[in-house]
Formats: structure tokens, C-alpha cells, sequence
């Protein structure tokens, strides 16, 4: 299993920004597969068992990340329909 050091939801999401999408690709953006893999494990466990601290905070990393994404999603929807 890959450290969250080594490749965690916000480096991706802003490696993923940096590049510029168009709006069609970040109305269309998803985590990559490993990473959904990840917060399916981490969402799992936490219905299952008590989370550690470290898996904690990596789950609140992806709520935050999940928002962020949302938002600018919407944001970009409404620019879209000239109501932003």
C-alpha cells in the first residue's frame, strides 16, 4: 500500500488543477482508481471499526477534497449558464 506521503488526494487534485483542464474535464474529473480504491477501504472501515488517527485524517482529507471538487464544479456549471 502507497504512504499517503507519497501520492495523497490533494497532491493529485492539484497536480490535476495545474494542468489547466478545460471545463469539460473538470466537470468530468474523478479520482484515479487507486485513490477511489483507498476511500472505499478507508469508508469501509469506518462503518466496520474505529478508524486510527492516521486513517482519520486521511478520510477527512478526502471529504475536504470531495468539497473543493464540488464547488468548483459548480462554480464552473454556473459560469457555464452565465449566472456567475
Amino acid at each position: 500500500m502507497m504512504k499517503i506521503s507519497e501520492r495523497d488526494v490533494f497532491t493529485v487534485i492539484t497536480d490535476f488543477l495545474s494542468s489547466d483542464p478545460s471545463d469539460e474535464e473538470l466537470l468530468s474529473y474523478k479520482l484515479p482508481d487507486d485513490l477511489q480504491e483507498r476511500l472505499s477501504q478507508l469508508l469501509y472501515l469506518n462503518r466496520e471499526s474505529e478508524l486510527t488517527c492516521e486513517q482519520r485524517h486521511e478520510l477527512d482529507d478526502y471529504i475536504r477534497a470531495d468539497h473543493m471538487i464540488s464547488r468548483m464544479k459548480t462554480k464552473t456549471r454556473l459560469r457555464q449558464k452565465g449566472l456567475a
